[in-house]
């Protein structure tokens, strides 16, 4: 049985803030219940993982999560975010002798080429627009909005009747950018703000006021909020759907149907 942990519940930032002294970042320097690395999850199913995106904090995930290599990963988009760690997953491949795994839609490929060019040196580099199978998951991936910062993919995975889906980074979403969302076990969704006064124009992630409008839309059975700055504190009660949970790092879930 599958198990998702969430080894990055941060925006592109992470929490705490090294400039700001907020009650959040006060509290993450503390107790460290909001101390957010940038937002990455791993799938353990007993004998290895797949992971979703490989941001500046994956030497540190990898550490605090106890895994010393990495073989596979899917990539959302070709954000720092999402891919500041890949020269230190290349690195590790050239020291252990292995060739990485890297799944991404086609488009996103060749950023991450021009960004990082010597990575095919230890990296494959694999388009999964037509859909994949690792693991037993069936991988479907679409793009979506991302407002300001252009545009990210979310993915949907299935595996013996569970359907969750991933989507770290989007706002505004149309009918046909959230027809794969419907009726998921689990969704997985970034929220980066409560409520987010900015104009929206200027905005690149839903806030928790408009995912809550989101959800009524696709219905899935779960979800849960990740991609959260310093504007959300999880010492604090918000109003949230009574089928959402805000993730914490390092939290597991069970990828599959529990018996009621």
């Amino acid at each position: 049985m599958d198990t998702l942990i969430f080894a990055g519940t941060g925006d592109a930032m992470g929490v705490p803030r090294v400039y700001c002294d907020c009650e959040t970042c006060t509290e993450a320097r503390t107790s460290g219940r909001n101390n957010r690395l940038r937002s990455s999850v791993f799938i353990e199913n007993g004998s290895g993982f797949l992971a979703i995106d490989c941001g500046p904090d994956w030497r540190r995930q990898m550490e605090l999560l106890g895994y010393r290599s990495m073989h596979r990963l899917l990539v959302t988009h070709a954000h720092f975010d999402h891919i500041g760690g890949l020269p230190e997953w290349a690195d590790s491949c050239r020291w252990m002798g292995i060739r990485g795994e890297l799944y991404a839609p086609a488009e996103v490929i060749p950023v991450i080429q021009r960004q990082y060019p010597w990575l095919s040196g230890h990296i494959d580099m694999i388009p999964c627009d037509d859909g994949i199978t690792l693991d037993g998951w069936q991988i479907s991936t679409w793009r979506v909005n991302h407002g300001k910062n252009g545009y990210s993919y979310a993915f949907r995975l299935e595996k013996e009747g569970y359907v969750w889906v991933y989507c770290p980074d989007s706002i505004s979403l149309t009918p046909e950018e959230t027809k794969h969302m419907h009726g998921a076990d689990l969704l997985v969704l970034g929220t980066s703000f409560y409520y987010e006064a900015a104009e929206l124009s200027t905005r690149s992630v839903y806030d928790m006021t408009e995912a809550a409008d989101l959800l009524e839309i696709v219905q899935p059975r779960r979800a849960v909020y990740t991609h959260m700055s310093h504007d959300v504190n999880l010492e604090k009660d918000y109003i949230l759907p009574e089928k959402v949970t805000l993730a914490v790092t390092g939290m597991k879930l069970p990828l599959y149907r529990e018996e009621s």
